[in-house]
């Protein structure tokens, strides 16, 4: 069977029915791997997408249904419809109940993987903008990835030595996440990883960078901040994973986070690499002294 999708940069995609001049399509975000980046063009017939060889937009991901989801052209756009599937359907992290028609920019998850649905007058230049994005974006967390961080890194510490001013690096970790993904599925180990991102993020400052570094663990720069200020933040980052469980699927799970402080005043040049050791070393020996705390 030929495979519905244009070729990454060289096929235009499929004008969609939306009033007859808008273009959509679906681009592979997450998992990472040989599929992220792919654009499928969806055109006026519809989709099914899921495991099976019947499937037009087929994947091998064993979170992913035999036939999972189906999208339809419809006069008010795209929908998407939850065809049975046994991990479920989710457009912007919201189960897809009954036909939920797709807006430019959303975000379908298909048990793991997750698609960002493009619908617009300049397509190709939103699909080029999405490419660029996935190069310094987590497509899971939605933070930044651990390239776009050691640019920053590199940049904020040559300004701490010329400036001779304080820099602050937090490395987080979730403490015995293994646990979560052999008890519960890696689907909800996605899950709350999406929510400790979302629960950090939004009391980081806009000059500070809060990154996904790899796997579990995520790291924080902190400009401006000395020593004593980055253990506030640190604690406060703590104490708002503890708070409160991660519930999934109707089940409460208790999670907590070990972090690890380093900080430089700028007195010497430092490589990203030197100060991210440092403080995963931090990170490291609170994992040994317990876990669920803040070393500096």
């Amino acid at each position: 069977m030929t495979e519905k999708f244009t070729e990454t940069w060289v096929t235009a995609p499929v004008p969609a029915l939306t009033g007859g001049h808008l273009e959509a399509c679906l681009v592979h975000i997450y998992p990472r791997g040989p599929s992220m980046g792919q654009r499928y063009a969806l055109g006026q017939s519809s989709w099914v997408i899921g495991r099976g060889e019947e499937c037009e937009l087929r994947t091998a991901e064993h979170s992913v249904s035999r036939r999972h989801a189906r999208i339809d052209p419809t006069p008010g756009g795209y929908a998407v419809t939850d065809v049975g599937s046994t991990n479920g359907t989710y457009v912007n992290d919201a189960p897809a109940a009954g036909a939920c028609v797709l807006l430019d920019g959303d975000y379908l998850r298909v048990g793991n993987c997750i698609y960002r649905f493009l619908a617009g007058g300049n397509i190709e230049s939103e699909y080029h903008e999405e490419i660029y994005r996935l190069t310094i974006m987590d497509g899971l967390t939605q933070i930044h990835n651990r390239r776009y961080l050691l640019d920053f890194l590199e940049r904020e510490l040559a300004r701490s030595v010329r400036h001779f001013r304080p820099l602050s690096v937090l490395m987080i970790d979730l403490d015995r996440f293994k646990r979560v993904n052999d008890e519960y599925g890696h689907l909800c180990g996605d899950y709350v990883l999406r929510e400790l991102s979302e629960r950090v993020r939004h009391g980081v400052r806009r000059e500070d960078l809060f990154a996904r570094y790899g796997g579990e663990e995520f790291c924080l720069v902190l400009v401006e901040t000395q020593r004593d200020a980055a253990i506030e933040v640190a604690e406060t980052i703590r104490q708002t994973v503890a708070a409160r469980p991660f519930v999934f699927d109707g089940k409460a799970i208790a999670a907590t986070v070990s972090v690890g402080v380093a900080t430089t005043q700028g007195e010497r040049s430092l490589a990203p690499a030197e100060i991210l050791r440092a403080a995963d070393d931090r990170l490291y020996a609170a994992k040994h002294a317990g876990r669920d705390r803040v070393m500096a």
